[in-house]
């Protein structure tokens, strides 16, 4: 009682000091999965492995980086951020020396396992904590936390591709992975728990909003109706991207676009590579902007709107990213409307099913991620099938419009009604939410609630 009573004492500012470590280190994380590539063709050229089994690697850094972080999630939900991301940072820099020794394609499996734990924790732990520490701006907290994933590797993908060419692929994970994992134990260090006061303590002023004041439990979380609702929104939204974004080199050749290049201030540039260049900026800046607007106009609004949008770009991608022009602006539309999952989901999560356990419950609902990665190889399927991208991008896009329809006819009506009966509400005439209202006995309502 008293550490928490010492953190809800500190100035305001101090929140934001914890929120900048943590996009810090999940810029410091980054390079493990959006650095992966430049290291294939040195890994490759060095032992004569080929590529296909050196991006098993990256497979089970992916796996093991997704589906673990519900695990990490709960540690930090029960000890605090600071040894999980301590442990974190560590395992990261253990993966990468690792690679940088490794001489059989067992040991770069390893390291990749390795290392994948270790970005989970990091990247679940990070989350969480901006959830808790933002309990009024848990969409701009989550955002711009995500957003720091991609600006790692912006930051430092030049320095790296650079090192490899100089030093060597070995010296190059070598020195990052103890720089890198070196900087996240440092900062992991001064990291404090949120106080569970936070949430309580935030006024509230937006209406459209809705949070509850009770706290779930993951294994309460995924006893109730409106967790899965939410899942499989997240899944449909993240698979309908991946299947458009995933296969964007092989869609820009059958467009016969690959070979188009843009002279941009003096660099030119081959049509593809100046898309994914924009794509990435979108995709990092949609996360805070999103999460953004839905602490201004509600998470479900905000979900129809982008779910809406992405829906749009992807079958407008299909008629006319036969263009060049078009197929650059298009692409940046196909991120820029998917990357927002990663912050609306979160914060959405944590509205629903409390404060207190915000980390493992977000880190639960984060492994619709690794379910969603499954239909990357189905839609190659498809398109080998059917010999055409057409069915791939319809069920894209069909699958970002049921997920909008769902946001606001069903995910809407069910949040706010699971809202009103977990945090004890009574509505004065016909049950509408009001604002600041609280159970009066707070812990009454969650025990309702998980019955």
């Amino acid at each position: 009682m008293k550490t928490e009573t010492l953190a809800v004492e500190r100035p305001a500012s101090f929140r934001w000091i914890q929120l900048v470590m943590g996009i810090v280190c999940m810029a410091m994380i980054a390079n493990l999965q959006y650095g992966w590539t430049l290291f294939v063709n040195p890994l490759s050229e060095a032992h004569g492995w080929s590529k296909a089994a050196i991006q098993v690697a990256f497979t089970i850094f992916i796996l093991t980086e997704t589906w673990l972080v519900p695990i990490e999630g709960w540690a930090v939900d029960k000890w605090g951020p600071r040894p999980v991301v301590l442990f974190g940072g560590l395992l990261c820099a253990i993966g990468w020396v690792m690679n940088s020794f490794a001489s059989t394609l067992f040991v770069l499996y390893v390291a990749a396992a390795i290392s994948g734990i270790g970005a989970g924790a990091v990247y679940g732990t990070c989350v969480g904590s901006a959830l808790k520490w933002f309990p009024d701006r848990r969409g701009l907290a989550a955002g711009l936390t995500a957003a720091g994933f991609g600006a790692g590797s912006a930051a430092t993908i030049i320095p790296i591709s650079k090192m490899i060419e100089s030093s060597g692929y070995a010296d190059t994970f070598l020195y990052f992975g103890i720089g890198q994992g070196a900087i996240v134990m440092l900062l992991a260090a001064m990291m404090v728990r949120p106080p569970h006061q936070a949430a309580k303590s935030a006024k509230k002023k937006n209406p459209n909003v809705l949070q509850t004041t009770a706290d779930f439990t993951p294994s309460q979380m995924v006893r109730k109706p409106v967790f899965w609702v939410m899942y499989v929104m997240f899944v449909l939204v993240a698979a309908g991207g991946l299947m458009a974004t995933a296969q964007m080199g092989p869609i820009a050749k059958d467009f016969e676009i690959d070979g188009v290049r843009f002279n941009v201030m003096g660099m030119v540039l081959p049509a593809l590579t100046f898309a994914l260049a924009i794509d990435r900026v979108l995709n990092g800046l949609t996360r805070p902007f999103f999460g953004w607007v839905s602490d201004q106009i509600g998470r479900e609004k905000t979900m129809f709107i982008a779910f809406a949008l992405e829906s749009v770009g992807i079958i407008a991608l299909y008629y006319f990213g036969r263009d060049p022009i078009m197929f650059v602006i298009l692409t940046g539309l196909v991120f820029f409307a998917w990357g927002e999952i990663y912050s609306l989901f979160p914060a959405t999560t944590a509205d629903t099913f409390g404060t207190r356990n915000a980390a493992g419950n977000a880190g639960l609902m984060y492994t619709a991620k690794g379910t969603a990665s499954i239909f990357v190889p189905i839609s190659s399927l498809i398109m080998a099938a059917s010999g055409s991208w057409e069915s791939v991008f319809f069920i894209g896009c069909g699958m970002n419009a049921v997920a909008a329809i769902m946001a606001w006819w069903v995910l809407r009506p069910m949040r706010k009604r699971f809202i009103e009966e977990s945090s004890g509400i009574v509505s004065a005439a016909e049950g509408d939410y009001v604002p600041g209202t609280s159970s009066p006995a707070g812990g009454t309502a969650a025990a309702r609630a998980s019955n």
